[in-house]
């Protein structure tokens, strides 16, 4: 028996139901939602990259100013792209996920608002 189950008074969660539950799936469908449009962007633009990289030499290797070419800055993009999609799923989380889950947890233990 784990701790939080030696703790918790009271029978074991219904977790089919909880499954089932409207909220529940409200929160599966916002997480999804946002989720896999945002994978399949970012595998493509990293796929872009790589074709670009392997097939457009002569792209890639165009000079915008001094040493610095299209090749490089579309690599520090992959970089700043990921730091941007860490920042919209906070974002996404703080406003659309954790509301829900916070009142799924809550009314999982007992002590719903």
């Amino acid at each position: 028996m784990s701790t939080t189950e030696e703790t918790r008074s009271g029978p074991s969660p219904d977790w089919e139901a909880i499954d089932q539950s409207a909220d529940f799936i409200v929160l599966r469908r916002r997480l999804r939602t946002f989720v896999f449009p945002m994978t399949v962007a970012f595998l493509s633009w990293y796929l872009l990259y790589v074709l670009l990289s392997d097939y457009a030499h002569d792209f890639m290797s165009t000079k915008v100013w001094g040493n610095i070419n299209i090749g490089l800055i579309l690599g520090l993009l992959q970089f700043a792209s990921t730091f941007l999609i860490t920042w919209l799923y906070a974002r996404h989380a703080n406003r659309n996920l954790d509301p829900i889950a916070d009142k799924i947890r809550h009314e999982i233990e007992g002590d719903a608002k």
